[in-house]
């Protein structure tokens, strides 16, 4: 249960993290590594004549098609590209975290300062995800596993990989601009999460509104510069995955992606720390505003998803088409339920689920669909990648498996960032608004 003390009549939680709930989150870790070596060994042997029949003609194809073979052996590949798929999708919602809370320094909101603690902890994985991010993507670097334009002499004229499309990126796509951009925005998300989350410790501490108003310029100076470096990160390391096809629309969709997601694990969050006794004071209209929150983006998610999509299906030129006909039917039509299946978790379940106000107000619609929004865009991510990357032979078992370890690892670092100050922001100029705060 929480632990609770008056400080000058606010009324102040502490989250205590049990031995028992750690062992949860590690033996979320430990099936996702057995996972992940069942995947790992099912993929080394080959398990099954056809499928290995099937994986070697795919692979024969695409490395014909790309002007040789390259990369490494199907299973280390998939291992790879799947980190990487991983890391993107949790770095990017950890980094919504402070996104939503400088929005809500910048509008002057009120209604969320009782749910303050649970997005400062969401960002809890900025840093280790830019680390890893780093690492993952030279551990590509080593049989050009993640990026067919980092394939040796594929910019160089004469070259036997040479492609001129590629070459004619090369002012942008090239390793050192690329690694440089990287690293500089992991270091501009990272430096302003700590600052907000030290402001707002201070707050804690010493009072007065010197650091609420600190916090609203930190807040502003960093969305300005999320803006510019989350839509080139989206380009970096989504799609230039895919570095023949391009699309202006690309940033918006990556980061309406990670938003929503964003949003609907702010939410879990804050619902299962209700259930565990926690937030006493988060009633049914911190949760609507939530509700509506995710309710309102999952269709901002599906608005520029169909506005890039008819787009690209009216013009139906060919260098822009190609996108969507490897997902739609292409591969031997591998991934075509899951282009479906992406429309129908990401926006229909959630659009007719929270239609109704009393579902925007209950724990357990809200349960529901924060987890089928994390789920679907998982899988939204999957779908991003995978086909560019590993073509037919995409698989599932070592992707979940990784999926679990950082799943894990993730829920460690957020718990454990809870746990390190009240849930409940002391001296926030806003407190009582919040308390007070029904829709």
């Amino acid at each position: 249960m929480a632990t609770l003390t008056q400080h000058e009549g606010v009324t102040a939680e502490y989250l205590e993290i049990s031995a028992g709930t750690r062992k949860k989150f590690m033996m979320i870790i430990l099936a996702g590594v057995l996972l992940l070596v069942t995947g790992l060994i099912v993929a080394y042997f080959n398990i099954g004549a056809e499928h290995a029949e099937g994986a070697a003609g795919a692979h024969g194809a695409a490395a014909g098609h790309a002007g040789g073979h390259h990369g490494s052996p199907l299973w280390l590949k998939r291992l790879i590209v799947s980190l990487w798929h991983n890391n993107v999708f949790f770095t990017g919602v950890s980094v919504v975290g402070t996104v939503f809370m400088a929005i809500q320094y910048v509008a002057y909101a009120g209604w969320s300062v009782l749910i303050k603690r649970v997005y400062e902890a969401l960002s809890a994985w900025v840093i280790p995800g830019g680390v890893l991010m780093v690492i993952i993507f030279c551990l590509g670097l080593i049989n050009n596993d993640i990026f067919h334009w980092t394939v040796p002499g594929i910019m160089e004229k004469g070259s036997e990989t040479y492609d001129a499309i590629i070459a004619g990126k090369s002012g942008f796509l090239n390793m050192p601009f690329y690694l440089g951009r990287m690293i500089v925005f992991i270091a501009i998300w990272a430096f302003f999460t700590k600052k907000l989350r030290d402001l707002s410790l201070a707050e804690d501490l010493n009072g007065g509104t010197e650091y609420f108003h600190k916090c609203i310029n930190v807040s502003a100076l960093f969305l300005v510069l999320f803006a510019v470096s989350s839509s080139i990160a989206a380009w970096d390391w989504v799609m230039s995955v895919d570095v023949h096809w391009f699309s202006t629309m690309f940033g918006w969709y990556v980061f309406a992606s990670w938003w929503v997601s964003g949003i609907a694990a702010t939410t879990l969050c804050t619902i299962l720390l209700k259930d565990a006794g926690y937030l006493r004071w988060v009633k049914a209209g911190h949760l609507h505003d939530l509700g509506k929150f995710m309710f309102g983006f999952s269709i901002f998610w599906t608005y520029v998803w169909f506005s890039q999509f008819m787009l690209i299906w009216y013009a139906n030129l060919p260098e822009e088409a190609v996108y969507f006909n490897q997902r739609l039917g292409g591969f031997n039509g591998q991934y075509t339920w899951l282009f479906f299946f992406n429309l129908l978790i990401n926006f229909a379940f959630p659009f007719l689920v929270l239609m109704t106000r009393d579902a925007k107000r209950q724990m357990i619609m809200l349960k529901i669909v924060t987890i089928a929004i994390l789920i679907g865009h998982w899988f939204d991510f999957y779908l991003m990648i995978m086909p560019a990357t590993m073509q037919e032979n995409n698989g599932f078992i070592i992707e979940f498996g990784v999926a679990l370890v950082f799943l894990g690892s993730f829920l460690l670092l957020m718990t454990k960032r809870l746990a390190q100050a009240s849930l409940v922001p002391l001296h926030h100029p806003f407190l009582d608004e919040s308390v007070h705060h029904t829709t």
